[in-house]
């Protein structure tokens, strides 16, 4: 299938009892069975539940896998991967990246005997000299979070896998109609589906998406026995919100792009961070392995001072002040004091990410109204 049609009908199945075209939402926690070990797949719904078995499937289908599973949240999801390793391996990792995923990795899997190692991954080079023989997985976010960063997903999965190590692609800022890291060479794709896949702020999951069949039972193992599994309503949701992912990605591309350019052509704005510019770092790469470039922006004032940027953020009316991203209302987010708050003003600052950066996630309204709201809080 085509992806607009794929979104629409991606694990969708007739309830077999009743023809319901919609997936119901199985809300029970065990099931019946025939005789000791003997059921018709389902046993308990920390293993299995049909509504997120559908979810699962669809999951699979939108990133081009063999296999899905759904997680509690995003960041379940990336812990689960992380379980696959052991004391002393080592992780290489970009150095801007999600807050959340930062402090995880040094706050909870440090303390275990996991290295992490941070690099910039928009030149590989970086990333070759970084590999070791402990190195076992590659952790990529491209765009990043928060400064729109690109890297290529093909040439790092072709390192990795020269040295052993799993690869892994956060695609959330992408999502599944904008770009497909397992088509690419990556291992596994990692998704908070709170986001761009639920669309409508209104759920918390996350997904991974891998082709490998091993692999798929050792993290079917990880969400088994350590339980961060969705509830059947949330699975629910995100099915409801896959639906619509076309649709609503084309409108994000469309406004983002057009925010973007507005962005640059304001004089009070000295930098715009998206990577549909031609002279965005590594916008070949992006071009190449992207679809389109998203509705993700985040942008510095010349004005400096820190000041200047939370009076822009205390003004918006249609762009709400609110943590995450990727639902069909926008958002605005001061990264230092919200996202990244985690990560320690020095190391944020050398990465590039100041006090003064902004991060909008822009969504599906009318671009006009996004624009006047950004002139007037812009001013």
């Amino acid at each position: 299938m085509r992806p607009d049609t794929l979104c629409i009908h991606a694990g969708s199945h007739p309830d077999p009892s009743t023809g319901a075209i919609m997936t119901p939402i199985y809300q029970t926690s065990t099931y019946v069975q025939e005789a000791p070990g003997v059921n018709k797949g389902f046993e308990y719904a920390r293993s299995q539940n049909p509504t997120r078995q559908a979810l699962e499937e669809a999951y699979a289908l939108l990133e081009k896998g063999r296999f899905g599973l759904a997680f509690g949240s995003g960041v379940a999801a990336t812990d689960a991967v992380l379980r696959l390793l052991a004391p002393g391996d080592e992780v290489v990792c970009g150095n801007d990246m999600y807050g959340g995923t930062y402090r995880l990795f040094t706050k909870v899997h440090e303390r275990f005997g996991i290295r992490f190692r941070y690099v910039d991954m928009r030149d590989t080079t970086d990333i070759e000299a970084a590999m070791s023989d402990l190195t076992r997985l590659v952790w990529v976010e491209t765009p990043t979070n928060p400064l729109m960063n690109i890297t290529d997903i093909a040439a790092v999965a072709s390192i990795g896998h020269r040295h052993g190590a799993i690869v892994v692609v956060d695609n959330t800022f992408a999502s599944p109609y904008l770009q497909n890291p397992l088509t690419l060479g990556a291992d596994i794709v990692m998704h908070s589906a709170t986001k761009y896949l639920g669309g409508h702020s209104d759920v918390i999951q996350g997904a991974l998406m891998m082709n490998d069949a091993d692999l798929r039972e050792r993290l079917y193992f990880i969400q088994k026995s350590c339980g961060a599994v969705p509830g059947p309503m949330d699975c629910f949701l995100v099915l409801r919100g896959i639906k619509t992912l076309h649709v609503r990605m084309q409108r994000h591309c469309e406004n983002g792009r057009a925010v973007a350019h507005w962005l640059r052509d304001n004089p009070r704005v000295a930098r715009v961070h998206w990577p549909g510019f031609l002279d965005h770092p590594n916008h070949d790469i992006a071009r190449a392995q992207m679809r389109d470039f998203g509705g993700m922006i985040s942008f510095e004032l010349r004005d400096p001072e820190t000041a200047a940027a939370l009076k822009v953020l205390s003004s918006t009316h249609v762009f709400a002040l609110a943590e995450s991203l990727g639902g069909v209302e926008s958002l605005i987010n001061h990264p230092a004091t919200m996202t990244h708050a985690s990560i320690p003003r020095e190391e944020r600052i050398r990465n590039g990410l100041g006090d003064g950066l902004i991060r909008l996630s822009v969504g599906i309204e009318d671009v006009q109204d996004l624009i006047e709201d950004l002139a007037q809080a812009i001013r």
